[in-house]
């Protein structure tokens, strides 16, 4: 990770099990390369659980204004893929923001 970044911004979303592989490869093509020319680096997580699959996005900004441009407007608002809807339980609601402390 750019030890430069200062802010990291968190999507998380579930999906069930049998969807777990076309929801991770859909986003690796849609929801990742956005952020991998805007970001100064992007972490996709996976945590498979019984029954459901978390997926977690992090990526890495210098500051809320670059992180602001990027999602012309609000950093906090959801921008949803086309196909969450159909591939996730819930559509998330919320993107949490945090102010990096340690950066080792």
């Amino acid at each position: 990770m750019n030890t430069e970044a200062t802010i990291a911004r968190i999507w998380r979303g579930r999906t069930r099990p049998e969807l777990a592989d076309e929801y991770e490869a859909y986003n690796r093509a849609e929801g990742v390369p956005p952020l991998e020319k805007t970001a100064l680096a992007v972490q996709l997580l996976r945590e498979d659980r019984e029954n459901e699959t978390w997926f977690t996005t992090i990526s890495y900004w210098p500051d809320m204004a670059s992180m602001t441009a990027f999602t012309k407007g609000d950093p906090q608002a959801v921008h949803h893929l086309p196909r969450d809807k159909e591939l996730l339980i819930e559509l998330p609601q919320r993107i949490q923001i945090h102010r990096i402390v340690v950066n080792l």
